[in-house]
């Protein structure tokens, strides 16, 4: 998993929050965002996926297109063995689910 921009940021164009949500403002350095994103995992209770942060230059964002948030798989050699659409709507679990399955035989 790779923790790229938080979509709804208090400070952000689609703000949300309040409630049961969290109030979260755009972090302005990399501590911060690994801060939420520590956060993030441990209230979706993913402790147990590896995960990475993404930079403030938001590189893995761009690069894999993935803002709000986008089921991909890289496999071995370093290409896109799957690459899903936008989530959440988008999320095909079952389609990664086979895609890891043929990356690991």
């Amino acid at each position: 998993m790779v923790y790229i921009r938080e979509a709804h940021a208090v400070d952000s164009f689609l703000p949300k929050g309040g409630g049961v949500d969290p109030l979260i403002e755009d972090p302005t350095t990399l501590l911060e965002r690994s801060e939420v994103a520590r956060v993030c995992m441990s209230e979706l209770a993913l402790e147990g996926i590896p995960a990475l942060v993404d930079t403030l230059d938001d590189g893995a964002n761009q690069a894999y297109d993935a803002w709000p948030d986008r089921l991909a798989l890289v496999g071995r050699d370093g290409r896109l063995a799957y690459y899903g659409d936008r989530g959440p709507v988008g999320f095909r679990p079952d389609e990664l689910e086979e895609a890891i399955r043929a990356e690991l035989e």
